[in-house]
């Protein structure tokens, strides 16, 4: 027996798995006491299923905590000790603008105020030698004064600590001593490669990030531990693997994507069952849209992340969110114009139609407005939606200052939110050189299936995949995913002067770590498997490219390392679209993921289906440029596979509801996903809407 708890800024969705049967229920999420909700669910699930808690094999949990700590600047008071001369590293970053001509803007404030930013005298040079000793007396005179200012957390990143992290690792044992308790968080064990600036925010974000996340699983535990809950908790990561609870305090900086990526492993899962390699995942939920794209299978990875300004230099899924979820508010700005987001109505007090005190209109009132949801089957647990104020707050908010008819404001509240949506895609797929007609559309989330099939036409991808639990795939996803580690080594060196036995020997000591943690985390050694790969870019060049071993399973050779090579010059052509042969090739890191193969599970589904059961009564949906139309209604789960039908149609799960536009043509496959065939003329793929 399996649980999976995925916490969304308006839900929180909880799924059972039982010997291939699921239960599943969508909870009204608790903002700033996000354990609450957990544990209200899971005490639904003991008194409706009868649920003996000592029976459940795991607990599996995506997780917001840290992406809100550090968005709402609710991370723990943290002190830095660095370098002698570099203790404004984090103030000064890089010189690059993400707004070339804006003349005012603001970068995030420092995480480490300057008075709480130590210097130590010691200097290691670019390879690990020692310059100048560790002064030990310096180190105990900032360890008295951390005591006097109170700290919660201490960040240690001193110079070229990836290539030896001695001095760092004595200053660990140094403040111990002299500070019981207090987590330390050192660069060379977090991120141990080149870039100062990258390596010391990163370990800034997570020794900040430890007091809190330590405290919220702690809660987590200890309540599920009242309830009879006796397994220890797993934790998604923000690379697509889950770890222990153990684990995700020691890094919390590595959950921060920690439910979008459980959404992407969901969505991975149920393409492979359904034979679609190649997606463009969609998950809209209540508050945001998370996008990401998965390219034979496999799902993009990157070190590259940014959350709230701040850079975080620790593999994740590649996830372009933007403010475009069912409580994005709707509003008019200055000019005028009608804009969407990226404010939330969030859980509380939710959109108009919750009837908990909120009147902006958000993108679920459109849609109530529109005909396309039932006011008598809401989502999480409410009586029933209200109509009548849905349509007060579009009307008072948006039709009457913009001169428009209630149908043509709640229209276009839909089609902002649609083309902010359609934005998003083409970045993650025309700007890295992919082309979104080439891939199938996996729309999911709470509200993800309303627009998938409109999103598709405008974009030219010919299917549309909704799945069977669309509205809880990140709960689903979060039961599919493998225990995963990711280490790292800096070497910046020229491949022509590397030695494969070094980098080999390197491997294996990367190899024997991920074995022991897996191996305490609970994995048999058979279940273990290992993924190198290696960042190279032409010498001089500021970013790198990523590509795994030609053989991960033999040790590298002089041939290999030319290959390597070879294949480098093919990648950077297919990225940029160029490439230079003759010049001579860096390698930047040893990268290294180690694997704890969980167990696959198995769904069941009622592939005969009931299709007289399935047919609701009809009713009025309006589209835009054809007004109402009597629409046919169905009942998702109990459609039969093979089962076709042709737009106008709604079909309604109980976590969602999928639209299929006059036009679509649908049909059941035998894992029981609605998949549409969309008739649309798109664009070029390089236009914009």
């Amino acid at each position: 027996m399996l649980i999976g708890i995925d916490i969304g800024g308006t839900f929180t969705d909880i799924l059972l798995l039982d010997r291939g049967r699921t239960f599943f229920l969508k909870v009204p999420s608790t903002p700033g006491r996000l354990e609450e909700g957990v544990m209200r669910g899971l005490e639904l699930l003991r008194e409706r299923l009868g649920l003996r808690p000592g029976e459940v094999e795991r607990l599996v949990h995506g997780s917001t905590v840290a992406t809100n700590a550090l968005l709402e600047g609710k991370w723990a008071p943290t002190a830095l000790i660095t370098t002698a001369g570099f203790r404004d590293v984090l103030e000064i970053g890089r010189q690059n603008r993400p707004r070339i001509y804006d003349l005012f803007v603001e970068r995030p404030q420092p995480i480490v105020p300057r008075d709480l930013r130590f210097e130590v005298p010691e200097r290691l040079d670019s390879q690990g030698r020692v310059v100048r000793p560790l002064d030990e007396g310096a180190v105990k005179e900032i360890a008295e004064e951390l005591s006097a200012r109170g700290v919660r957390a201490v960040a240690v990143s001193l110079l070229f600590s990836y290539a030896n992290p001695e001095h760092e690792r004595r200053i660990a044992e140094l403040l111990r001593g002299r500070l019981d308790g207090l987590p330390i968080t050192l660069s060379s064990e977090v991120l141990p490669e080149f870039r100062e600036y990258e390596r010391t925010m990163t370990t800034v974000i997570n020794a900040a990030l430890r007091p809190v996340i330590g405290s919220y699983l702690e809660r987590l535990e200890e309540g599920a531990g009242r309830l009879g809950f006796k397994r220890g908790w797993q934790i998604m990561q923000s690379n697509a693997g889950i770890t222990s609870s153990r684990g995700a305090q020691a890094q919390p900086v590595k959950l921060i994507l920690s439910g979008p990526a459980a959404g992407v492993m969901g969505a991975k899962a149920v393409g492979e069952r359904a034979g679609f390699p190649n997606l463009i995942t969609l998950d809209m939920g209540g508050t945001s849209c998370d996008l990401s794209l998965i390219r034979d299978g496999r799902v993009t990875i990157t070190t590259e992340g940014e959350i709230g300004g701040y850079p975080i230099k620790v593999p994740m899924v590649d996830i372009h969110t933007i403010g475009a979820g069912g409580g994005s508010i709707a509003w008019i700005d200055k000019g005028g114009a009608l804009r969407v987001g990226p404010q939330s109505a969030g859980a509380e007090p939710g959109p108009a139609c919750y009837g908990r005190g909120g009147r902006e209109p958000t993108v679920t009132d459109a849609h109530l407005v529109l005909g396309r949801l039932d006011p008598r089957r809401p989502l999480g647990g409410l009586a029933e939606f209200d109509l009548e104020g849905a349509r007060r707050a579009i009307s008072e908010r948006i039709a009457k200052p913009l001169g428009l008819s209630l149908e043509e404001a709640a229209q276009g509240i839909l089609a902002v939110a649609e083309a902010n949506m359609e934005r998003a895609i083409r970045v993650i797929s025309v700007e890295r050189g992919h082309d979104p007609r080439e891939f199938v559309l996996l729309a999911f989330g709470g509200a993800g299936p309303l627009h998938g099939a409109g999103l598709a036409a405008a974009l030219g991808i010919p299917k549309v995949l909704i799945p069977g639990m669309a509205g809880v795939l990140s709960a689903l996803g979060l039961l599919e995913t493998d225990l995963v580690h990711d280490y790292v080594q800096s070497i910046v060196r020229e491949v022509d002067r590397l030695d494969p036995d070094e980098l080999n020997a390197l491997y294996e000591a990367l190899k024997e770590k991920g074995r022991r943690e897996l191996l305490g985390e609970g994995v048999a050694e058979g279940l273990i498997r290992y993924q190198p790969s290696v960042d190279l870019r032409y010498l001089g060049q500021s970013y790198e490219l990523n590509l795994g071993l030609p053989q991960p399973d033999h040790p590298l050779t002089r041939e290999g390392l030319k290959r390597l090579v070879e294949r480098f010059h093919e990648h950077h052509l297919q990225v940029y679209g160029h490439a230079a042969p003759g010049e001579p090739v860096e390698l930047v890191n040893l990268r290294l993921r180690a694997i704890g193969l969980m167990e696959r599970i198995e769904l069941e589904w009622d592939r005969r289906g009931d299709l007289e059961g399935a047919e609701r009564p009809p009713r009025p949906v309006h589209f835009p440029g054809v007004g109402w139309v009597k629409t046919k209604v169905f009942e998702r789960g109990a459609l039969p596979a093979g089962f076709a039908l042709s737009g106008p149609a709604i079909i309604e799960g109980e976590e969602s509801t999928a639209l299929l536009p006059p036009g679509t043509r649908a049909s059941i496959d035998p894992f029981g996903n609605l998949i549409i065939d969309v008739k649309g003329p798109g664009k070029g793929v390089g236009e914009a809407r």
